[in-house]
């Protein structure tokens, strides 16, 4: 479910004060309920292939081969677009106490390199010639006594092309991306539910 941009804004999550010139793009309720201190959890559910998953979903599959054709056949996601050559990492911003603390794994199945991780917050990035993007995942109480992830999505769009580029995706994030993908974390999550009882 995709929620409010200013409910994450309101909250006093560290990365507003390291990428303060990025932009909200996204907001979303996790299908991931559970108790507190399950973060790592869902980090590892992010940053780690779920073999016991199957094949994603027909489109969600279409969509992403036909960006990263595109990206290839227009040269979106040269190396030299990336994190440390067009952009910075926002690993240079960070305060002392999250530089010396945990800097969490590293995604193997999308491009994204970890920036830092809390006991609540979990941040990655990356980098092409359209965009500088934040993957964001939060812990957060649910209001019932329980905890559920978030997940916020924050943008820094490469000048006029990467606004243009953020516009033209937008719909198909909506619609077809972001379900999918909603489906594809609660089954996840409740298969590694299932196991640890059973476990």
């Amino acid at each position: 479910m995709r929620i409010p941009n200013s409910v994450y804004t309101a909250q006093p999550w560290r990365i507003h004060e390291i990428a303060p010139d990025f932009t909200v793009e996204d907001v979303w309720a996790l299908p991931t309920p559970g108790g507190p201190g399950e973060l790592p959890r869902l980090v590892r559910l992010f940053a780690t292939r779920d073999e016991d998953a199957g094949e994603a979903p027909g489109i969600y599959r279409i969509l992403f081969a036909i960006r990263w054709k595109l990206g290839g056949l227009l040269g979106w996601d040269k190396p030299d677009t990336g994190v440390g050559t067009r952009v910075r990492t926002l690993r240079d911003r960070l305060p002392d106490d999250l530089r010396d603390g945990p800097r969490g794994p590293d995604p193997d199945s999308v491009p994204f390199t970890s920036i830092y991780q809390t006991d609540t917050e979990w941040a990655a990035e990356m980098a092409n010639s359209t965009v500088h993007g934040v993957m964001h995942i939060t812990w957060v109480p649910d209001g019932s006594g329980g905890y559920h992830g978030q997940m916020a999505v924050l943008v820094k769009p490469n000048g006029v092309f990467g606004k243009a580029y953020m516009a033209a995706i937008l719909p198909f994030r909506y619609i077809l991306v972001y379900p999918a993908l909603m489906r594809m974390i609660g089954r996840s999550w409740k298969r590694q539910a299932a196991q640890q009882n059973a476990g």
